[in-house]
């Protein structure tokens, strides 16, 4: 899948709206685009299972809510630090997006995965500010 720039960039920007607008209609809770909000995104990756238990391991729902929120947060990451998107087709199976800003790759949607799927104690809030705190020091 070949993709400009500018047609990765809007594609993350829209999906990050995705996060906001599916959050609100979901659970009724706002995301505002703020580092505070991050929190939030911790909390609403947990209720995704609560509401919908075993079908939100489904493949496409896993896919899906990862990569919105990984794009949400990634965006909040590049108006603060900068940034961006780069798609990963090294692994042809399983291509994915990272965001890149001074020769680090961020995995946003890997870190909301790893919530998700492997271990609700990680936190993406963690993995961000440290992100940040990596590269604003």
């Amino acid at each position: 899948m070949r993709m400009t720039q500018e047609e990765l960039n809007q594609l993350m920007a829209d999906s990050a709206q995705n996060a906001i607008e599916t959050t609100k209609d979901e659970f009724g809770i706002e995301l505002d685009g703020s580092v505070e909000s991050i929190s939030v995104v911790d909390d609403v990756i947990l209720r995704w299972i609560h509401r919908y238990k075993d079908q939100a391991l489904e493949d496409n729902a896993v896919f899906t809510i990862c990569n919105i929120y990984g794009a949400y947060i990634g965006e909040i990451f590049k108006a603060l630090v900068g940034g961006n998107w780069r798609y990963d087709e090294s692994d042809q199976d399983a291509p994915y997006v990272v965001l890149e800003y001074s020769g680090k790759s961020y995995a946003f949607a890997g870190i909301c995965y790893q919530r998700l799927v492997n271990d609700s104690q990680i936190h993406v809030q963690n993995y961000f500010q440290q992100a940040v705190d990596n590269n604003l020091q």
